[in-house]
């Protein structure tokens, strides 16, 4: 099995001050956890574009991530400002991730019509915004795990990222 190392941003001003517990972040972990890759850091930061865009920033550029998952921030209230800040940061659109996730879950509710969640590429690692809420992050994360693994063989540039090419 491939290790893929994963790295949280939970973005909620209230988890961030304290007022409320942390839930995402704990099923997004699991799910990883469940499928044998590892959590190289979880932290939990407010709505503010500049602590998140520099936050990416950091992990992308430290080449000790493979993907970076941010919870949160992808709605329309005035504070949800993740996609922005993902926005800033990448060098690479991958608008099939969001796209996919949307597709599957307007099958379960109409409202994911209103996530603006983004994902890209900046130097080799993968961000990608999930929902905020633990039931829509983890319902969005099983679809897109399919084509984790290989994404990350492609971002590496793994000798045999391209063997499922051929067919």
């Amino acid at each position: 099995m491939m290790e893929i190392r994963i790295g949280i941003i939970t973005v909620s001003d209230r988890a961030s001050q304290g007022l409320r517990p942390d839930l995402t972040g704990q099923t997004l972990i699991k799910i990883i956890q469940e499928n044998g890759w590892s959590i190289k850091n979880h932290e939990i930061v407010p709505d503010d574009v500049s602590t998140l865009s520099g936050l990416l920033s950091s992990w992308s550029d430290q080449g000790e991530f493979d993907i970076i998952l941010t919870a949160g921030g992808t709605g329309f209230s005035p504070r949800d400002i993740t996609p922005e800040a993902t926005l800033m940061v990448i060098d690479r659109s991958a608008p099939g991730i969001p796209e996919a996730m949307r597709a599957i879950s307007s099958k379960i509710t109409p409202h994911s019509m209103l996530s603006r969640g983004v994902a890209g590429i900046r130097k080799n690692t993968l961000i990608i915004n999930l929902p905020g809420s633990p039931k829509g992050a983890e319902e969005n994360l099983q679809v897109i795990i399919p084509v984790l693994p290989h994404a990350v063989q492609l971002l590496s540039d793994h000798p045999g990222s391209e063997q499922g090419h051929l067919f």
